[in-house]
């Protein structure tokens, strides 16, 4: 069971923002993607980032701050932590995280957990929304092949999420603590032996996800991975589901891959709703099209967010995107496929709506 609508999407559940969408207004995002660390301490093999070059570049935090508070103010309600580089890297990243929440956006970082540490769980576990960590086998040794990392890297992070469990129940938070795994050949063996293991520490859920190729990724090895041979693990998975542990075993975007781009919509209509900003402050319509000038809105460091968002560069991205993108040149399992199927429903309804 996918409680969180981790394979669908959530935007239904903002009426007042599409509505006022539909009727032409200029909205603000209520979801971002930001990169507080544009350097990994991994080099995964399944990067889909890795034409960013893992730049060793950081967010000042005073002026993240401010953003945020700006950003707050606009209207957005979340933030996930995570781009192109390792977030928790950041040096300020306990203090970010924790004037996010207090500024009234829900916190999400998805993680290697490598360097979730005791000190920054305590201090920040209460403000965190959810933590979901990839971690991409149930061994040292697939680990290690996959991440290209450490084999200590494994039970450091086995260890990591233990305590966060630990705290998150003795201090009765309400932070989610979940894990990821990307389902490939070197892997899909070891799938059932990890879910074991995350129900076995505590954490809430695993998701398990298919490979999704970015357009500018140096990475080919795995476009062309077929999940029909791996959906014999759904049932398997299924066994180890109970009321305090789930396994997201994600079928719908599997097939989404096998089958190619089948999309019900003829453009992009989503960008209004999000935003992403890289670790050098570039505020982007999409993260599958990052270093495309076509998308580059702006730079926190030049302006408010405001002003960018209102700015004739935005404005006309996103006219460009509903008019002439070509979404067959979109990535597979796009991050607002599930909402411009919507969208698309909303401006197309079909005939006899009345009829509900």
């Amino acid at each position: 069971m996918d409680k969180y609508r981790i394979d669908s999407h959530k935007l239904i559940y903002h009426v007042h923002r599409v509505y006022d969408w539909l009727n032409g207004k200029n909205v603000y995002p209520i979801y971002a993607e930001i990169s507080p660390s544009g350097t990994c301490n991994h080099r995964c093999t399944y990067c889909a980032l890795d034409f960013m070059e893992y730049q060793a570049r950081f967010l000042d935090k005073f002026l993240l701050t401010d953003r945020l508070s700006e950003m707050a103010s606009l209207g957005l309600k979340s933030i996930m932590y995570a781009g192109e580089g390792e977030p928790l890297l950041h040096k300020d990243i306990g203090e970010i995280i924790n004037h996010t929440k207090k500024v009234g956006i829900d916190v999400s970082i998805t993680t290697n957990g490598v360097l979730l540490k005791d000190d920054l769980i305590e201090s920040t576990l209460e403000n965190i929304t959810w933590i979901k960590v990839s971690i991409n086998g149930a061994t040292k040794e697939t680990y290690a092949k996959i991440h290209r990392a450490s084999p200590d890297n494994f039970e450091r992070v086995i260890k990591n999420m233990s305590y966060a469990v630990k705290i998150r129940n003795n201090r009765g938070y309400k932070c989610t603590l979940g894990m990821q795994l990307m389902l490939l050949p070197e892997n899909c063996h070891e799938a059932v032996l990890l879910a074991q293991r995350a129900k076995n520490i505590g954490v809430d859920y695993l998701v398990i996800k298919p490979y999704s190729h970015h357009p500018l990724s140096k990475t080919t090895k795995y476009k062309n991975i077929r999940y029909s041979e791996y959906l014999y693990l759904s049932d398997k998975l299924k066994n180890i589901n109970d009321n305090n542990f789930n396994v997201i075993f994600r079928v719908n975007a599997m097939r989404k891959w096998d089958e190619g781009k089948q999309r019900n919509y003829r453009c992009c209509l989503a960008l209004p709703f999000w935003s992403h900003i890289d670790a050098g402050g570039t505020v982007w319509g999409c993260s599958a099209y990052l270093t495309d000038e076509r998308f580059r809105y702006g730079n926190i460091y030049e302006n408010t967010f405001k002003e960018i968002w209102e700015s004739e560069k935005r404005l006309s991205s996103v006219s460009w995107a509903e008019k002439e993108l070509d979404i067959n040149q979109c990535r597979v399992n796009c991050r607002m496929d599930e909402i411009n199927r919507y969208l698309w429903d909303l401006k197309n309804p079909p005939e006899h709506v009345n009829f509900i």
